[in-house]
């Protein structure tokens, strides 16, 4: 089944053309099934990009999703046309009366400044505070996973020496959860990111479980015990050429960034780098939308104490 995006978004062409199926606002209104609603709040300057990036993965699925896109209020984007975040994002105080079925927060380049001091924290705080009442799932990804630990739990971020880039491997050590169905017990993604949880602080939080960690790259994956939350550090909605083009833009910014781990074939960044976490990010976002949006929401969305699917 298809993802419900509008018809002149500029992924649905990218999609269309990599055979996704993607659904018109009209044929949509025509079936008689509800659509699942999920809220996709891009806290990411590349907008396009990782719009694109997300809706490939909530393509892969048997249900209709109709996707929306939220920016904040209090940041103004200068990476992306202002006529796009007209036409296609909606803003906190458009959608606070409503409900959703699973929320996605993306990652933002902001790791160096205390949560504190980003401009539009306050309104990021309003927003994870609505969600736990709003939302039926929250999916957090990157900073969005700090930003959310911290928020909700008031789990600390840790700077790194070095910047991790790379493609690392990673063990799945809750292999009952539903979130890793289909998973191989070692499944490779990209991490970049100049910060870091630490396990202990996870642990010492009966209501947070580590459910996927690397020997290299740290905590993986992280969730509450209420299967509200999710918090993932890895990036297993990149493109192939994601971590290329982030190690090429900190080289010509003169930062001498070191060469992505496991990545480029023979460590060589002329040569073209070889995926191996799609699969992975497929069933994750997959096993995600099925088994703890899709399955457990309420019919009536609106009403979260109605009968489930």
């Amino acid at each position: 089944m298809p993802i419900k995006i509008p018809d002149s978004l500029p992924a649905t062409s990218i999609l269309e053309g990599e055979n996704i199926f993607v659904m018109t606002e009209f044929r949509a209104m025509h079936q008689d099934i509800r659509p699942l609603n999920v809220l996709i709040l891009n806290l990411m300057p590349t907008k396009i990009v990782t719009e694109t990036q997300l809706l490939r993965k909530l393509s892969n699925t048997p249900l209709q999703i109709k996707v929306e896109f939220l920016q904040t209020a209090t940041h103004e984007s200068s990476h992306v046309d202002s006529s796009h975040l007209e036409n296609f994002y909606t803003t906190f105080d458009k959608v606070k009366d409503r409900w959703f079925d699973g929320m996605i927060i993306t990652g933002a380049p902001l790791e160096g400044m205390d949560f504190e001091d980003v401009d539009y924290w306050e309104e990021l705080c309003m927003i994870m505070e609505w969600s736990k009442t709003h939302v039926h799932c929250t999916m957090h990804i990157c900073w969005g996973a700090f930003a959310g630990l911290y928020y909700h739990y008031g789990v600390p971020k840790y700077n790194r020496p070095d910047k991790l880039s790379g493609v690392y491997s990673n063990y799945v050590i809750k292999k009952s959860s539903p979130l890793f169905r289909g998973f191989d017990d070692v499944f490779y993604a990209p991490h970049s990111r100049a910060t870091e949880f630490r396990a202990e602080d996870i642990l010492a939080i009966p209501e947070l479980e580590l459910i996927a960690t690397s020997r290299d790259a740290g905590v993986t994956i992280v969730k509450s015990t209420d299967s509200k939350h999710f918090f993932v550090s890895c990036h297993l909605e990149y493109d192939w050429d994601t971590l290329k083009l982030e190690y090429e833009r900190d080289l010509a910014k003169g930062i001498n960034p070191s060469i992505p781990v496991n990545y480029f074939p023979d460590n060589d960044p002329t040569k073209k780098p070889v995926v191996r976490w799609r699969s992975a990010g497929q069933l994750l976002f997959g096993n995600w939308i099925n088994y703890y949006v899709y399955q457990t929401t309420p019919y009536d969305i609106g009403n979260p104490e109605g009968r489930v699917r």
